[in-house]
């Protein structure tokens, strides 16, 4: 471990707890600790020992563009200057959400909020609110934040630590949450008999990407819109990760399925903090100062996050940004594909556009129970040997990796050579 890293891993430690600010950045599901990061820009991170990575966390998500890109930088800088924070209603809201009406059909009206924690907390009380039922329908490995009612079998960093659940939930709160199979539409019919008139919601990520990655069956989804509607329940997605990143309308794009509530995050703010949600206009009027539902942030709308996320998904847009993001997880996808065969690795490759993961076991993967017969020691041992090697993968075997497009192909080649070095020293 780099000394500098390690001087300060020491110094969080006696006052932050474990060390990190949010517990998948501890690195303890591999026996190792946190590097620190001094700077980043394009597609790679340098710690504070000075060692440069090729990034394929992009900040969880956030940094399609890759890290500082100059439009994000330009448009941060003069948000700035004419201040930073108003609590009162500024022009770039209002631009915001113009955009996100415009690109996502189903949202006919949004509010913003300043994470994704806050958009799916959001969502599932405006649902309770506009059906008058309590219970929410959940799925095993998705992950929608750290909402009490929602930390019931859960991905993200709660399964990495080993921890699905949490401590300080109460009972009677997880007690209106039903887990159930993802791709498991039987039981999502069994579930509805036997709570008629009940279900408020199904909230799900339509493509799970906490418990690693991997995908809706064909009529998934649009089953869940079916029983949903047969039954008065909301549809909930909770695209935070998929939103804006698998194509210009997200997930619900790409297979067609319209949800009542979308939860959004991550690309929106173009790496600074924020959240969204929205849906149907009948509903969104339910919130405050209009409804009975409350809802409020000081920092909502924040102008710097605002003016961020507009530059970012305008930049996007002028570049067809999903075009190239498609190339180049193709091109990582078939030298990934390609060095499994040749090492003979028991592994699977998922992607979507820019989002992917690497399972260490012979699949398939299609719900929580497969994601976790992967083999977690193999994992650790892949990931230090890329980190080593420049290249930062997502350091837990259940989180997902992004390319930015500030990846270059020639970088995209030197991931593949290390990860076949990698997979090639396992199989030894």
């Amino acid at each position: 471990m780099p000394a500098h890293s390690t001087e300060l891993f020491a110094r969080a430690c006696r006052l932050i707890p474990g060390g990190v600010n949010s517990p998948v950045r501890a690195f303890r599901g591999l026996g190792r600790e946190p590097f620190f990061v001094e700077r980043a820009a394009g597609a790679h991170i340098w710690d504070v020992d000075g060692n440069k990575y090729i990034d394929y966390v992009g900040t969880w998500g956030p940094a399609i563009l890759g890290h500082a890109p100059a439009v994000v930088i330009e448009a941060v800088r003069d948000a700035a200057g004419r201040g930073v924070s108003f609590g009162i209603p500024n022009p770039l809201e209002v631009e915001m959400a113009e955009l996100i009406c415009g690109w996502v059909p189903s949202i006919e009206k949004v509010r913003m909020v300043n994470s994704g924690t806050e958009a799916t907390m959001s969502c599932v009380r405006l649902a309770r609110g506009f059906t008058g039922r309590d219970k929410i329908i959940k799925f095993e490995g998705c992950y929608h934040g750290h909402v009490d009612s929602l930390l019931v079998h859960a991905g993200s960093g709660a399964l990495t630590h080993g921890q699905p659940d949490s401590a300080g939930v109460p009972e009677a709160f997880a007690g209106l949450t039903i887990a159930l199979p993802f791709n498991n539409i039987e039981a999502v019919r069994k579930t509805f008999r036997a709570n008629p008139g009940e279900i408020a919601a199904i909230i799900l990520e339509p493509i799970p990407a906490n418990a690693g990655l991997y995908f809706p069956r064909p009529g998934f989804l649009a089953a869940l819109r079916e029983e949903c509607t047969r039954d008065g329940a909301l549809l909930i997605f909770d695209e935070v990760m998929t939103g804006f990143r698998v194509a210009r309308g997200g997930a619900q794009e790409v297979y067609g399925v319209r949800p009542d509530l979308t939860a959004l995050g991550k690309v929106i703010g173009g790496g600074l903090p924020v959240g969204a949600f929205g849906g149907r206009a009948e509903i969104m009027d339910q919130l405050s100062p209009l409804g009975p539902v409350y809802q409020a942030g000081t920092l909502s709308g924040n102008p710097l996050a605002m003016a961020a996320g507009l530059a970012q998904l305008r930049e996007l847009e002028r570049i067809d940004g999903w075009k190239t993001l498609e190339t180049l997880g193709a091109q990582l996808e078939q030298a990934t594909r390609d060095a499994i065969g040749e090492t003979k690795t028991p592994a699977v490759f998922h992607r979507i556009g820019s989002m992917f993961c690497l399972f260490f076991t012979d699949g398939p993967v299609t719900d929580l129970a497969g994601a976790r017969r992967s083999n977690l020691e193999k994992f650790a041992r892949f990931f230090s040997h890329c980190l080593e090697a420049g290249v930062y993968f997502a350091p837990s075997q259940f989180e997902t990796g992004f390319i930015s497009t500030a990846h270059r192909p020639d970088e995209i080649e030197e991931t593949a050579r290390v990860v076949r070095e990698a997979l090639a020293q396992l199989s030894r």
